[in-house]
């Protein structure tokens, strides 16, 4: 995908990866702007239904103008290649951010407020993220939060809320080779999610906890040698 180019976008260097896309740099040549290109999987390509209810998603993340969410541009087609144009923001995740450890209380706090007031947007227009963590927020060398892939989890369900194919998890699927980045998504479950049930903005809110905890303790604040340890300490614990 590097060096190609998609309608008027110029696909750069990758810069991210996960369940739900492949994230690239890109330059929008009509506009003459840095980008974010998110390459889709080939599966909600193939799938018409998902296809169709990805793009009424894409049309409702659009219309979140919030400062401390990164804004999608818009959903393109090019070559049967289904891709988000988003926000390119500069700076590193709150996951490289924790890798340092435990941050002062004011650090903490500074990100912690700016990450509740972006949620309380979205919730406030009926938008859950259903995936927040560390990997997702930005911080800016400036110190802004950003906050990534608002609401995109939901295409990865049924109409009912359960997760299409646990497998395509965004929060729990990735290469096995990168094991590290399962167990690391998966502490930030809620224990609806873990159950596989139907979520809400209160799975939002558990998530932040988990995180504000993380960010003040420097530890996770579930833990575990494998994905079915973390789960089962989210829903015992």
């Amino acid at each position: 995908m590097i060096g190609k180019t998609l309608l008027h976008y110029e696909v750069g260097e990758k810069i991210g990866a996960g369940g739900m896309g492949v994230v690239y740099r890109g330059r929008d040549t009509k506009l003459g702007r840095d980008v974010a290109i998110k390459v889709l999987p080939e599966a909600i390509g193939q799938d018409q239904g998902r296809l169709s209810r990805f793009r009424r998603e894409a049309k409702v993340l659009a219309s979140l103008n919030h400062s401390n969410i990164a804004q999608v541009y818009g959903m393109e087609e090019s070559g049967g290649v289904h891709f988000l144009v988003m926000e390119l923001v500069p700076g590193e995740t709150l996951a490289e951010w924790l890798k340092r450890g435990a941050s002062s209380r004011e650090e903490a706090l500074q990100i912690a407020r700016q990450v509740a007031v972006a949620l309380e947007a979205a919730h406030e227009k009926g938008i859950v993220h259903r995936d927040l963590k560390p990997a997702n927020i930005m911080v800016t060398p400036e110190g802004q939060v950003k906050v990534l892939d608002f609401g995109l989890a939901k295409v990865f369900e049924d109409e009912t809320g359960d997760v299409l194919n646990p497998s395509s998890s965004p929060t729990l699927s990735a290469p096995k080779t990168r094991a590290g980045v399962i167990l690391g998504t998966a502490a930030y479950m809620s224990p609806e999610q873990a159950r596989g049930q139907v979520v809400d903005k209160r799975s939002d809110i558990f998530s932040f906890g988990s995180m504000l905890y993380e960010m003040l303790a420097g530890r996770q604040a579930f833990a575990g040698a494998t994905v079915s340890d973390i789960l089962a300490a989210i829903l015992k614990a």
